[in-house]
């Protein structure tokens, strides 16, 4: 059987990471540490002039994004969907994929590339205030059959829902299509304020969902693997992510534990949207569940050793190594 090629959208932007002595920052903007906060292009300048005079990095961002990146480093067929601005950022964001193999299907428009400003905390936490920009310039009439053709699984990412119009008709039309459909509920402040859009594309369209510790209760009122029985009855395969304790999966009536992958931790940005990537990139290369999550694992446990979601070209060959010769 030839290997699944895979198809994301989400929201294009460019992660601005900056690492803090403490949350004293955070707190002053009055940002939920751990959450992701969408911000207006006013606030975002104020936040970027904030941080001129710190140590940020920069490089390309976005949930799905991210996890799209992390399956074609792993060398499975992907491609994306988003938006981005004619500007600089956008370019950096289009080569980035496509340096990558990653087929990019992107709308342009006038709006300023979105960006991210990251905040790490000392523990490795990581705060989010989101300027979307050009990335909510995508509307349903932007969802057409022909972005499906040639690919199995859609990855959709939960920051969407800010989006309804979009991310119900992306849900539809991937259904009609005979896609297998995945959902990463993305932030427990993103579940709390979206629970009517989130039940429902559940219930009707959802075959795949990733939700960590703090959005699996948002979602279901219940803790890790109650919330993971819950989401098993209601899709095919759940995916409960419960930090330095692993993640659980479960199909059915089978349940897996995943451990982590020991190792320092520098920055959490990324750790979910990789254990993703791996997860999927194993599904789509026919891999059993538990194979999958310890791929995702593996992905994970890379990306908390470096600051923001990009690994270095060097380290993807270590992986797919691992990931290959469990």
């Amino acid at each position: 059987m030839s290997n699944l090629k895979i198809l994301g959208i989400g929201n294009a932007l460019v992660d601005i990471m900056v690492l803090s002595e403490d949350d004293q920052i955070i707190n002053y903007l009055n940002l939920p540490k751990g959450g992701m906060t969408l911000v207006n292009g006013d606030l975002s300048a104020m936040i970027q002039k904030e941080i001129s005079h710190m140590n940020i990095k920069i490089a390309t961002g976005g949930s799905v994004a991210n996890a799209i990146n992390g399956i074609a480093g792993l060398d499975v067929e992907c491609g994306f969907v988003g938006a981005i601005g004619r500007d600089d950022l956008g370019l950096l964001f289009k080569n980035d994929m496509l340096k990558r193999g990653i087929e990019v299907l992107l709308k342009e428009n006038e709006f300023p590339t979105g960006r991210a400003v990251g905040f790490v905390s000392p523990d490795g936490e990581r705060t989010f205030a989101t300027y979307l920009g050009a990335a909510v310039e995508m509307g349903p009439e932007d969802i057409t059959p022909e972005l499906f053709a040639g690919y199995d699984l859609f990855f959709i990412e939960g920051y969407l829902v800010f989006n309804q119009a979009l991310i119900m008709a992306a849900a539809s039309a991937a259904k009609s299509a005979g896609l297998k459909i995945a959902l990463d509920l993305s932030s427990y402040n993103v579940v709390e304020a979206n629970m009517d859009i989130l039940n429902e594309l559940v219930d009707n369209y959802i075959d795949i969902v990733f939700a960590n510790e703090e959005e699996a209760r948002s979602f279901t009122g219940l803790p890790p693997e109650e919330a993971l029985e819950n989401l098993a009855d209601r899709c095919d395969i759940a995916v409960v992510k419960v930090g330095k304790e692993g993640a659980f999966v479960q199909q059915g009536a089978q349940k897996w534990h995943i451990p982590t992958i020991a190792t320092s931790v520098i920055d959490t940005t990324g750790a979910g949207d990789y254990f993703a990537a791996g997860f999927l990139a194993g599904l789509a290369t026919g891999c059993q569940l538990e194979k999958c999550g310890i791929i995702g694992a593996i992905m994970a446990g890379e990306v908390i050793k470096v600051i923001g979601a990009e690994l270095e070209d060097s380290r993807w060959e270590e992986i797919k190594i691992k990931a290959k010769f469990l």
